[in-house]
């Protein structure tokens, strides 16, 4: 079930009416949310829905256990370390065996067939949960905070259910911590004229940003270069690498939006994911404004706990190189990611060490830096969208090749150029927009909201493709 859907239209008007009319009490309405939450993800395979409530229930589990040891002086359980490892160590399996074990014996099996050592390993089709990587950190994030006395050990197990399987951020993010949300379930929810005016010029902004722009670009430009790059000639490649760069924030931010605008509907609050990275001036300042909800994730439980920039300049360099490999193979098990990762950590690295040599004196002017770190940035969309390092190198290689354009049209251009202009849009504008237009009688927003919808549907194309960060 995909947001931009009639389908799902009609289950979040049942949703959104259901549990407004249970808002005097929490436990049913929370009940009923997640009964909610669990059709939703069953549409895809009900299978998963009991997968889904094994990771709640162990998490919850563990941080209940944790919970009953002692506190220390720093708000932290005293003798829990093994317990949180415990804890890790089974959520990683759980995504291990989903996301990787196909991986991972393939690259066995050609391993031992270098050697000579021809082994038959047990091959299993295993289906890939969708969000499974996320609703896994989540639950990582919840036993790691519970230990570290960040976050209290949820009052019921129907909290850390809601928790890990609340629909708007289930199937691909954003990663919220339990310290954000279980509080927010604790009470009785509430709808602001500003939270729903918000939550509604999200819903059409993401609408616009999936439909029309991120699905034009893919169907028309990025998925036939792609798909056999040797067929096109270097201004079809560059504009269809632009354009992944483009469709790929559009679809992914478009879905963040949504989520945040669909949940403040229900009363709830979801922190920002996407900050403009395309205005980056360094590739650290692009993972600062970049799925900020998994980068904030991956310095927090990886990134500090290696030791942070706290044990030297090596050190650090060496600790980021791991975080972004790491975060890399989060997106998924292919060795272009791996490499997606490795370019992005490598750069960090150089920037940390053009610091440490020279100082403010290395810092380039910003305007160089945004454009240096944006070509980077495709440079590594590359990797990203291949499905292998010949296609990549296809891709690469195609960009030197002569020839007349023949997919690049002014309006994929439009496109383009507006997909990266927003980047240069007020920060917050969704943000002033609503709060200007929440004293304005009901019937006036209404009619605006309806307008901006009608106006996305008259444009888009039809058909709707699944969200990208599905596949992680």
């Amino acid at each position: 079930m995909l947001f931009p859907t009639l389908a799902f239209g009609v289950f979040f008007l049942f949703v959104y009416f259901t549990a407004w009319s249970l808002d005097r009490e929490n436990g049913r309405r929370k009940l009923f949310l997640l009964l909610a939450s669990w059709f939703f993800y069953a549409q895809w395979d009900w299978r998963f829905v009991l997968l889904l409530i094994g990771s709640a229930v162990l998490n919850w589990g563990v941080a209940a256990l944790i919970a009953r040891k002692p506190v220390g002086e720093d708000g932290s359980r005293i003798g829990a370390g093994w317990l949180v490892a415990a804890g890790v160590v089974a959520n990683l399996l759980i995504l291990g065996v989903f996301k990787y074990y196909g991986f991972f014996v393939d690259q066995a099996l050609e391993l031992l067939s270098r050697f000579g050592w021809e082994r038959d390993l047990p091959l299993l089709q295993i289906v890939l949960p969708v969000g499974i990587s996320f609703f896994t950190f989540q639950g990582i994030s919840y036993v790691v905070d519970v230990k570290r006395g960040k976050t209290p050990p949820a009052k019921s197990l129907l909290d850390v259910m809601l928790l890990m399987s609340f629909f708007p951020h289930l199937v691909a993010g954003p990663i919220v911590r339990a310290s954000d949300l279980l509080p927010q379930f604790d009470r009785v929810p509430r709808l602001t004229r500003v939270m729903a005016v918000h939550g509604l010029l999200l819903i059409v902004w993401g609408l616009f940003k999936k439909t029309v722009i991120a699905s034009e670009l893919s169907v028309r430009l990025v998925d036939p270069v792609f798909f056999d790059p040797a067929a096109h000639s270097a201004l079809d490649i560059a504009a269809a690498v632009y354009g992944y760069a483009v469709q790929i924030y559009c679809d992914f931010s478009a879905y963040s939006d949504m989520a945040i605008g669909i949940a403040a509907l229900l009363g709830y609050s979801f922190p920002r994911n996407f900050d403009q990275p395309y205005r980056a001036a360094s590739m650290q300042a692009f993972w600062r404004r970049w799925h900020i909800s998994l980068s904030s994730w991956l310095r927090d439980y990886l990134y500090v706990p290696l030791g942070g920039g706290k044990r030297g300049l090596v050190a650090s360099c060496i600790n980021v190189m791991i975080t972004m490999l790491l975060g890399g193979l989060w997106h998924g098990a292919a060795w272009t990611f791996i490499a997606w990762g490795a370019l992005h950590g490598g750069v960090q690295v150089i920037e940390r060490l053009g610091r440490a040599v020279l100082g403010n004196r290395g810092v380039v002017p910003s305007v160089v830096g945004v454009i240096v770190t944006f070509h980077i940035v495709c440079l590594g969309w590359i990797l990203f969208r291949s499905e292998t390092f010949g296609m990549a190198l296809e891709v690469l290689e195609g960009l030197g090749r002569m020839g007349p354009a023949t997919l690049v049209t002014p309006f994929l251009l439009t496109l383009i150029i507006g997909g990266l202009a927003m980047h240069w849009l007020p920060p917050r504008a969704i943000e002033g927009l609503a709060e200007r237009m929440a004293p304005a009688p009901s019937l006036t927003i209404g009619v605006l909201i309806g307008l901006g919808l009608l106006l996305v549907e008259a444009v888009r194309p039809d058909g709707v493709q699944p969200f990208i960060y599905f596949q992680f």
